[in-house]
């Protein structure tokens, strides 16, 4: 990803002065502290970037897995999706399962992580799983499980696979999966999964802001989880954050959400959005990302 945009800026070095900000969501909790941490490990780079955003993203496994069962059970915020006896069950599992997730960030190798990954989605996500309602919004049905529970991820796989749309595009590849299921299985099988990838965000907030948001109806990288692994950072702003007030986030008078900001290190909950926060809260969403890559909370 370096090499990539190292030279994506000398061919086209016009652009290479502009701010540049990553950002993801989801898986992108593990790519976004690697690639940023590389990009700053160099010091003499084209890239100018200003900022990262890592939206309901998984980071840091060990305090996340802790949050299925709440938000699974009615704890955050919306009705619980589980019955008493099913939630038990989660609570009896958190046990082995973060001490599995211990055993992988102590060595970090395939033979502790691997374990750790698949016994914790099966006791963690398998009893919301087996329900039907969509992991990716608590507050709805999966409608289409071929194409992760969203109807428009297979019109977009349609457009992307026609001929003369590959053909304008210029790509390289005869078609197009939103999700490929052999490379999931091999970060999985890699031990990547469980990795503490929340490791490398201390040394990037000395140099530059970090967006941790999250859409609050969102069960499978929920923003209890989320909450609670920015909470526990430990990098040298975190007295100051862990003493922040929570503010609401407002959209004119409208309030779409909660802030909470200390020096490069911001956390916002979006209210009634799931996994993928702009699908659900398009204005909020363009709302607050033109007000952070604004500067807005840079170094509150």
């Amino acid at each position: 990803m370096y090499a990539l945009l190292t030279l994506f800026f000398e061919q086209f070095p016009q652009y290479a002065k502009q701010d540049f900000h990553i950002a993801g969501e989801s898986y992108a909790g593990h790519y976004i502290p690697v690639f940023t941490s590389e990009i700053l490990s160099h010091k003499k780079r084209n890239i100018n970037l200003k900022s990262v955003l890592i939206g309901n993203g998984l980071t840091d496994g060990l305090t996340q897995y802790e949050y299925y069962r709440p938000m699974a059970c009615g704890d955050g915020g919306w009705p619980a999706v589980l019955d008493e006896s099913e939630c038990q069950t989660m609570d009896n599992s958190l046990a082995r399962c973060q001490s599995l997730i211990e055993s992988c960030y102590q060595s970090e190798s395939v033979w502790s992580c691997v374990p750790a990954s698949i016994y914790c989605n099966n006791a963690m996500m398998g009893p919301y799983q087996r329900t039907g309602q969509n992991v990716y919004d608590v507050r709805s049905k999966c409608e289409d499980s071929s194409n992760l529970c969203y109807s428009a991820l297979g019109w977009i796989s349609e457009f992307l696979n026609k001929k003369e749309v590959q053909a304008e595009l210029g790509v390289e590849v005869s078609s197009y999966d939103s999700c490929n299921f052999d490379i999931n299985r091999n970060f999985l099988f890699q031990g990547d999964w469980m990795k503490p990838f929340h490791r490398l965000v201390p040394s990037i907030l000395e140099e530059i802001p970090v967006l941790i948001y999250a859409g609050d109806t969102d069960f499978i990288c929920n923003w209890l989880g989320n909450r609670a692994w920015t909470d526990k950072l430990e990098w040298k702003g975190h007295k100051g954050y862990k003493s922040a007030e929570t503010k609401d986030l407002k959209m004119g008078e409208e309030k779409t959400g909660t802030v909470k900001s200390s020096g490069n290190l911001t956390f916002m909950r979006i209210f009634a959005a799931g996994h993928m926060v702009p699908m659900n809260q398009p204005e909020p969403s363009l709302d607050f990302f033109n007000r952070w890559i604004g500067g807005e909370w840079f170094n509150n």
